[in-house]
């Protein structure tokens, strides 16, 4: 159980978004969410990522408490850690109808959570009847 690596997949993104292209980003966390995460109490419902001033940060990515005592607010927007080359080309590739969504949140080969995020356009009806079939 301790050398398990954390791999938790959006699989309701997978369905709703047509993926272009995704990055890794590292999140910024505190150590109550770290622990949350590792026992897999994260919800990915309605979660998307937006810039304020130059920077990238995911809202509604849910993080249950573990515990009451170090308690850390579920939904509150976390920082998104890439480098600025790499958010200027993702803001710039950003246009009319797309969204940035996280895919899936893993643990890397350093003990780091990583997020893997998308740059997506919605899927029409038909779209998704063909991934239902």
């Amino acid at each position: 159980m301790k050398n398990q690596k954390i791999n938790i997949i959006n699989k309701k993104a997978k369905f709703e978004f047509e993926f272009i292209k995704k990055l890794d980003a590292g999140i910024q966390l505190v150590g109550s969410e770290v622990k949350s995460i590792r026992e897999n109490r994260i919800d990915f419902t309605d979660s998307y990522c937006y810039f304020i001033n130059n920077e990238l940060f995911i809202r509604n990515l849910h993080i249950s408490s573990t515990n009451p005592n170090y308690s850390h607010d579920p939904k509150r927007d976390r920082k998104l850690l890439l480098k600025r080359k790499e958010l200027n080309k993702l803001q710039k590739d950003l246009i009319k109808g797309m969204s940035i969504v996280p895919c899936r949140i893993y643990e890397n080969d350093r003990s780091l959570f990583k997020l893997e995020i998308s740059l997506s356009r919605g899927k029409k009806n038909y779209d998704k009847r063909e991934v239902i079939k």
